[in-house]
């Protein structure tokens, strides 16, 4: 057992709910994730809820040194083992759902490309729209969001239903071919253009002070 899968396992025991799986992603499945970092230019990459790692790695090595990496980890041991892993990427410990805020307060405004790695199938309704709304919000109008559900679960009420909030929220949603060689099997799908929507929650960005003393907070959304 490696290092890694340790670490998931525990993780997994501690709080199956929110980890979801026993076992990192394996390379096939972080290669298929990762398939639209754009091999040009200095896009904005977030993950969310990178584990361990293994998907951070990949797109650290796609990017090279290129744009902005962001990792968001709700999960306080998890977070710290990534930011000794993957040094250079801008890891946060923070819920995926606060997304808009988190790149509001770097000052970007949107993220070129989306990766998750989170549970969806162990989320409530509100959970997954509060989360989609945040990715639908950031996102590029040509970027791309990609996400993943095990095939075990795939019948579950829950991934039903976020399949369905997926095509309400993206324009395109094109599954991929299942990775059979991850524990457990995953398949992964591709979105684009997400719809128009209404963002209910203002982002407030924390006020900076000037020299004279007077804040300039401002809102999002």
């Amino acid at each position: 057992m490696t290092s890694e899968t340790g670490t998931m396992l525990r993780e997994f025991l501690r709080s199956p709910a929110d980890i979801g799986a026993v076992a990192p992603s394996s390379p096939r499945l972080a290669a298929a994730v990762t398939a639209p970092i754009p091999e040009l230019g200095e896009p904005v990459v977030v993950e969310l809820g990178p584990g361990t790692g293994v998907v951070t790695s990949i797109i650290q090595e796609q990017l090279g040194g290129r744009g902005r990496q962001l990792a968001v980890e709700a999960n306080p041991r998890l977070a710290d083992q990534l930011r000794w892993r993957c040094r250079g990427v801008e890891v946060l410990h923070a819920d995926a759902s606060a997304l808009p805020q988190l790149l509001a307060e770097r000052g970007l405004a949107k993220a070129d490309v989306v990766v998750s790695g989170l549970p969806w199938a162990s989320f409530s309704d509100e959970v997954q729209r509060e989360i989609l709304a945040g990715v639908s919000h950031v996102l590029a109008s040509d970027g791309a969001f990609t996400t993943f559900g095990y095939v075990h679960a795939l019948r579950l009420a829950s991934a039903l239903r976020f399949r369905e909030l997926l095509h309400t929220t993206f324009e395109e949603v094109v599954p991929g071919r299942t990775v059979w060689r991850n524990l457990p099997p995953a398949l992964v799908y591709h979105a684009r253009r997400p719809r128009t929507t209404v963002f209910h929650r203002q982002v407030v960005v924390p006020a900076r002070r000037s020299p004279d003393g007077v804040s300039d907070a401002t809102s999002v959304g």
